[in-house]
């Protein structure tokens, strides 16, 4: 079992950063790190994600702003997020995955203001 804690949610001016981290309990050498967001009366959307060798993916609608990262000497997964735009407003879940689990964490909340 792992538990994921994140931080770093809050409310930012649209163009503005956010940093959010992702603590995990335990190792996440193994796992593929990533997260999700969802808006308010959306579907939960995969904004981006990183293999546990490094390889990184993201959702067009966030590539070049955000940033994702992982420190496995911490067991911290980050997102730096830049240029933030007012459809970003979303609460945002870390998840952590080695086939068949997936652990969740329970969400921040981001909200960009125009």
């Amino acid at each position: 079992q792992v538990q994921l804690v994140e931080s770093g949610g809050g409310l930012v001016q649209a163009g503005g950063s956010l940093r959010l981290s992702c603590a995990a309990s335990g190792s996440i050498f193994r796992f593929d790190m990533g997260w999700y967001r969802q808006a308010p009366g959306k579907q939960r959307e995969s904004v981006t994600t990183i293999s546990s060798g490094g390889s990184t993916n993201y959702a067009d609608s966030v590539q070049g702003r955000f940033f994702i990262s992982r420190d496995n000497a911490r067991n911290t997964v980050y997102l730096q997020m830049d240029g933030l735009k007012p459809e970003d407003t979303a609460v945002y879940f870390c998840y952590a995955r080695n086939r068949p689990l997936t652990y969740w964490g329970q969400g921040t909340q981001v909200t960009v203001s125009s």
